[in-house]
């Protein structure tokens, strides 16, 4: 089986290029197909056969062969040896023929290895063979998981499944995930970025037991999504921080157009945005974060309405009157709470950028906030919340690495990304950038 499994890991190029958790996958002379289609054959009893069929039977088959080989190996030697014990026990290889098993419910022809006592003039049969050839119907629930599995193009878990059907090796299933994590990992931090013509970078912390890693997700000049890289910190400090953005630069990151950085607020990346970008560089507060962290500080019973204010206020698309009705806000603060005054005052004039570029209509959707970068941490966590208990640092990265390479096949462009080459000619413009523009 970790056979089956070394397959699974290698990446298939077609018209499009795909990974080890793309939509199809070889094993040997057979092809199951992972489709989001799939899913929908999960509802239906005849459906799920049929996906049965296609998605496990190949792996089963390979696991049967791979099972009765070992048998035969086990009761005669290895091919061509010249074991004494073989002609004690009489024992030896017979060539193969046509055969069948079952797998679950379904039966499936096979090619089985034969063995001759040659004392006896007898064949003797494969008590692996034997059972096999017993019809069994089984989890059928268990089955579906599989099936989802491989529909949703998660290969991981629907292997950690596929033991409990087969009766395989749990640990060597393991070791072999741990093999292509790795690999993932090597091929994420190592992938050159001089191929992406970024705009914008959204910058955001994602939980991991005790740790936080920075995650940093590029915008390109056609709106498309590409994770970039993370480091693992205890908190969101500006040397960390540096450190993530001057490997990517390391890596190829270029950024003497401009791009507009996204972030929530964080003073440490804030600080090493400046001392790494300087004058290349600008920052949009995300407007939720800043919302929600003013009025905080007010009871709950003034938070709703508070909250709404601000939302309207930052809803107007011109520099000019938004920033006049937050200043109206704040006067209503001034006699609730000096606290989120203090709040609202912090980095204000970062919250209003986008309107600042005359963007905000065109953008704003998408980039006044990190809801980005949120929607690709919530998918992360659909990959590691099953993980109860990390061992090291190398298997955060290993996980990590490998889920942003597997979403990132599936994100899709920001709203607005039309827009994009404004965006840019705005920067350069803002920060007083010569450059050629790239449309």
């Amino acid at each position: 089986m970790l056979n089956v499994l070394k397959r699974i890991g290698r990446v298939n190029k077609k018209s499009k290029e795909l990974t080890e958790d793309s939509a199809t996958a070889r094993l040997g002379s057979a092809e199951f197909t992972a489709s989001e289609d799939l899913e929908s054959a999960l509802l239906n009893e005849n459906d799920t056969k049929i996906a049965l069929i296609q998605a496990l039977i190949p792996i089963g088959l390979e696991a049967v062969n791979e099972l009765l080989q070992g048998e035969v190996s086990r009761l005669v030697g290895p091919s061509y040896s010249r074991d004494k014990n073989k002609r004690v026990s009489g024992l030896v290889r017979w060539g193969s023929q046509g055969g069948s098993v079952y797998l679950s419910d379904q039966k499936v022809k096979i090619r089985v290895p034969r063995i001759r006592n040659i004392n006896t003039n007898k064949e003797e049969e494969l008590p692996s063979y034997k059972k096999l050839r017993k019809p069994h119907d089984g989890d059928r629930g268990l089955l579906s998981k599989i099936l989802y599995g491989i529909s949703c193009r998660n290969y991981q878990g629907a292997a950690k499944l596929i033991p409990e059907v087969f009766g395989l090796s749990s640990s060597s299933i393991s070791r072999r995930l741990t093999q292509v994590s790795s690999q993932k990992l090597k091929e994420f931090q190592e992938r050159r970025l001089e191929q992406y013509d970024l705009t914008a970078i959204i910058v955001d912390g994602k939980t991991f037991a005790s740790d936080q890693m920075i995650v940093a997700l590029g915008i390109d000049i056609n709106g498309v999504k590409i994770p970039l890289g993370f480091i693992q910190t205890s908190t969101e400090n500006s040397r960390v921080c540096g450190e993530l953005f001057r490997r990517l630069i390391d890596r190829g990151l270029s950024y003497e157009q401009g791009l507009l950085f996204v972030i929530d607020g964080s003073k440490g990346i804030r600080k090493a945005i400046k001392e790494v970008f300087g004058n290349y560089a600008l920052v949009q507060r995300c407007q939720w974060h800043k919302r929600e962290n003013v009025v905080s500080y007010l009871p709950k019973s003034q938070q709703d309405t508070m909250r709404k204010k601000l939302q309207k206020a930052y809803e107007k698309p011109v520099y000019k009157e938004a920033l006049e009705e937050i200043r109206k806000c704040r006067q209503e603060l001034s006699v609730l709470n000096q606290s989120a005054v203090r709040s609202l005052d912090e980095g204000l004039e970062e919250t209003l950028t986008l309107h600042k570029l005359k963007l905000f209509c065109e953008l704003g959707i998408s980039l006044k906030t990190t809801n980005c970068i949120e929607s690709l941490n919530s998918q992360i966590s659909r990959y590691i919340k099953r993980v109860t208990y990390w061992k090291n640092s190398n298997q955060k990265h290993r996980w990590l690495a490998a889920a942003l390479l597997e979403i990132e096949l599936r994100l899709r462009r920001i709203k607005g990304y039309k827009s994009l080459p404004m965006l840019r000619n705005a920067l350069q413009k803002e920060l007083k950038i010569k450059c050629t523009n790239v449309a």
